[in-house]
């Protein structure tokens, strides 16, 4: 009950009353059958309030793949930021980022943070714009069994730090029709470091429908045993521009 909390808390805490949102949100799925029974979805929302003074930013995720032996990935994470900007170019932000992945080793990780951020570029084809700042983490990690003997490795414990936290977000348009968008996130602490790094091609099809490729690398420094510290993801979406 209290990580669904954490989650709609950072969820109503970037959506201001009467705001007039602007985004994207992107969906594929794959399905397979014959020989090998497969399934893979993933969808992705990235929202955007801004006015003279305030740019305030709302998204999520999730993705889900199977095939014959069950669930092979499981994960969902939200997000938001509340930045008022001091000048044109320069903001303060806090922010809140909760997920759950069922097979990253982590039972749940959240984060609460503030800092200072800067629009370094911001003309009609090229916009990167990156936050520092600290803020505090809990997570809780899962138990790890032997893969051989199913022995208990270690059990799951929960904790919490003090972490940095560092983004960047860079855009540029090739054509009026294709960009490359890359999306990267750090919070690093003294047990464990984050990183996740998403980079995209989208093509335009239509006004508002677009096609993106992407590739996504997410690691932990350290990882509970047994687990793997990185994860790459590889998609290819149907893009909806909400106007």
């Amino acid at each position: 009950m209290r990580r669904l909390l954490f989650a709609a808390t950072v969820l109503a805490a970037a959506v201001p009353a009467h705001a007039q949102w602007t985004g994207k949100g992107e969906a594929g799925m794959v399905f397979a059958s014959g020989n090998t029974d497969t399934e893979t979805a993933n969808a992705k929302l990235n929202l955007k309030y801004e006015t003279e003074h305030w740019k305030n930013i709302l998204g999520g995720a999730v993705l889900y793949a199977s095939d014959e032996d069950g669930k092979t990935a499981n994960r969902w994470e939200t997000f938001g930021e509340l930045g008022w900007k001091f000048t044109e170019r320069n903001f303060l932000f806090g922010a809140g980022r909760y997920e759950e992945d069922e097979f990253s080793g982590f039972e749940y990780q959240a984060t609460l943070s503030g800092g200072v951020g800067r629009r370094f570029l911001d003309n009609p084809t090229t916009t990167m714009v990156a936050t520092v700042g600290a803020g505090y983490k809990f997570l809780e990690t899962r138990d790890s069994f032997d893969p051989d003997t199913g022995v208990l490795i270690e059990e799951g414990d929960s904790s919490s730090e003090v972490v940095f936290r560092g983004t960047l977000d860079f855009e540029h348009k090739f054509t009026a029709t294709t960009s490359l968008i890359d999306k990267f996130i750090t919070e690093s602490g003294a047990d464990n470091t984050f990183v996740q790094n998403d980079i995209s091609l989208q093509v335009k099809m239509t006004d508002v429908l677009a096609l993106a490729v992407g590739y996504g690398v997410r690691h932990n420094t350290n990882p509970p045993a047994e687990f793997k510290k990185t994860d790459t993801l590889t998609t290819i979406n149907l893009v909806y521009e909400i106007r």
